[in-house]
């Protein structure tokens, strides 16, 4: 990864810093976005934080365009902003709570695809890396909405692969059981966290996916679901 401009949202959260720390680890340039995130958020040559809030099509655009203006080129999009809402059955679940959860999971990426896939395309050997959720394509009880929003994410991740491998650029998909974060802990005490996915295996399957290793794997959709398959 060394020398390779990378984009991270999310890059605060708690996947986000692990993400952004194995990159920075494996030689990439990142530049790790969250509509607070600060300048100096990681204490690294090789990081560059800019606020952004990339709900919105604007703002995603010219964070993007800030990346070019800096550093001139844009290798990666690594994509790990989302939200979770759960509870009622799909037929007690109100439309707005579907809307809520496409404004969550979909809407964002599908904003910095549009940002980002024309200079990934020129780079000629650009990725895009999208965490979304074992719910994406094994949907349970009670998750309806936020199933629905996650397997909209990769069936978008999935035609951005098939409309640009004319261009080499690649767009996988990772879909992780539960992340053992802190606000996953808080939401769930009472679980075994040693069954739950660490953020640092994430990350390292995104640096690889990301590499010259990855460079085969195009339009997949990869489970890494910690000891509760």
């Amino acid at each position: 990864m060394e020398g390779k401009v990378v984009i991270v949202t999310g890059a605060d959260g708690g996947l986000g810093k692990s993400v952004t720390q194995a990159l920075l680890d494996s030689g990439a340039m990142v530049v790790g976005t969250s509509r607070k995130i600060r300048a100096n958020e990681f204490p690294h040559s090789s990081f560059l934080g800019i606020p952004a809030d990339i709900s919105n099509k604007n703002a995603a655009q010219q964070l993007v365009d800030q990346v070019l203006g800096r550093f001139g080129k844009l290798r990666v999009l690594v994509h790990t902003v989302g939200g979770f809402a759960g509870g009622q059955t799909v037929v007690d679940t109100d439309y707005d709570s579907f809307q809520r959860m496409m404004d969550l999971n979909l809407k964002p990426l599908l904003h910095m695809l549009m940002a980002a896939v024309p200079p990934l395309r020129q780079s000629g050997a650009g990725c895009v890396i999208a965490v979304g959720s074992r719910a994406a394509v094994e949907p349970g009880p009670g998750v309806g909405a936020y199933s629905a929003s996650k397997a909209a994410m990769l069936s978008v991740m999935r035609t951005v692969a098939l409309e640009n491998k004319d261009a080499g650029l690649r767009a996988n998909v990772i879909l992780p059981g539960t992340i053992d974060t802190a606000a996953n802990r808080k939401s769930n005490p009472e679980a075994d966290f040693l069954n739950w996915v660490r953020p640092a295996a994430i990350a390292s399957l995104i640096t690889w996916l990301a590499g010259d290793a990855g460079r085969e794997i195009n339009g997949a959709a990869i489970p890494i679901y910690g000891s509760e398959i």
